[in-house]
């Protein structure tokens, strides 16, 4: 089964109307939610790490997306005016917004002035005046995400910058490449058919190396020249770090939010845990992967050197609130086993990745 990546341009979200006008004319201000009250202040976009989050992977809206691209816009609208009190059920992204936000809520008590916190911003490319629905489900699920960018059908990656964003995730991948092309950490995300439980006081981000954290500096020499010749190159540039990765970027500030927390004597009780996950060998080519990034000054917390055995069974075990790949073969054996998994389309893997039907990511099994 395909997997949902936007094709239809149209972010899904709920409206507010009730009355016998169609939604486009209704403006009644007594469909208003209920807003509630002793919110903690958002920080400053320009202080905070920002998320950016499209509807589709924050909320299940697979019942509302196929009601659009079958039936239309128009019939999309009705029925959303009909279960505008019915909240979303929690997608994807729902419980990786949940630890951001536990996080804060630690960060927030050892260093209450500071303005270093996760922002989550939500993103959507409908039109303003039908987000009711949505207001209610993120008071429904008491959500603390204040910021909403709905930009009318279209792009929102110009928007992306002004939020100066860390991250974006979205079921759509084509937005997502653009993000990439623009220089934002981006990925797509896949929804698995039944998700592990995951941690809700820790915070566990899992990468895969190159052409995610690193660039694909190395994966070119093992498409163009084999395995050997890869373990060569490694050998004989151990000690040249590799170049950067679209994902760098995220990973450098939660080592900043973890050495927060390490500055309070917490290193051991970290609410962010890290972990590198590769199909490296670690004898025959980490040595180059740990000494990069040590360069950088990072930390990981976790390093699995699997020498190309699956990925999945170990993000089993780790049970990351999130996990990112450039590779589908990995996002899939992930998924499978319950990982929330996302697509980073970055690098010499997707040439191949192209080929597909409409140049979207295939899947079968899921949602």
């Amino acid at each position: 089964m395909s997997l949902n990546n936007g094709q239809s341009g149209l972010d899904l979200t709920g409206n507010g109307s009730s009355s016998s006008l169609t939604p486009w004319e209704d403006t009644r201000t007594s469909l208003m939610p209920t807003t509630p009250t002793r919110k903690p202040k958002p920080p400053k976009p320009e202080n905070a790490i920002t998320i950016a989050v499209s509807t589709r992977v924050l909320f299940n809206m697979e019942r509302e997306q196929q009601i659009y691209e079958q039936q239309g816009l128009e019939e999309y609208i009705k029925y959303q005016v009909e279960h505008e009190t019915e909240p979303f059920s929690p997608g994807p992204a729902f419980s990786f917004v949940k630890a951001l936000e536990a996080v804060n809520t630690q960060l927030r008590e050892l260093y209450p002035d500071s303005e270093e916190l996760f922002d989550v911003v939500l993103m959507t490319n409908n039109h303003a005046y039908v987000g009711l629905r949505l207001i209610n489900t993120i008071n429904h699920h008491q959500l603390f995400i204040e910021r909403f960018c709905m930009t009318g059908g279209n792009s929102p990656i110009g928007y992306l910058k002004a939020y100066h964003t860390n991250l974006y995730l979205s079921a759509d991948a084509t937005k997502v490449r653009e993000a990439l092309e623009e220089g934002i950490a981006a990925a797509t995300m896949f929804t698995p058919e039944k998700m592990k439980e995951v941690s809700e006081t820790q915070l566990r981000v899992a990468f895969d190396g190159d052409a995610v954290l690193f660039s694909d500096e190395s994966e070119r020499i093992y498409k163009a020249h084999g395995l050997d010749k890869f373990f060569e190159h490694e050998k004989e540039h151990e000690n040249k770090p590799l170049d950067h990765g679209p994902l760098k970027g995220f990973l450098e500030v939660l080592g900043k939010l973890q050495k927060k927390f390490y500055g309070k004597g917490q290193r051991l009780d970290c609410p962010i845990r890290t972990y590198l996950v590769t199909a490296r060998s670690a004898a025959s080519s980490g040595t180059r992967a740990l000494k990069t990034l040590r360069s950088w000054g990072l930390e990981i917390d976790e390093a699995l050197f699997l020498a190309g055995a699956p990925k999945g069974p170990m993000l089993e075990k780790i049970r990351p609130h999130i996990f990112f790949d450039d590779q589908m073969f990995h996002v899939e054996g992930a998924a499978e086993m319950g990982t929330v998994a996302c697509h980073v389309p970055y690098g010499i893997a997707q040439r191949a990745a192209k080929k597909g039907i409409k140049g979207e990511e295939t899947l079968s099994g899921f949602k």
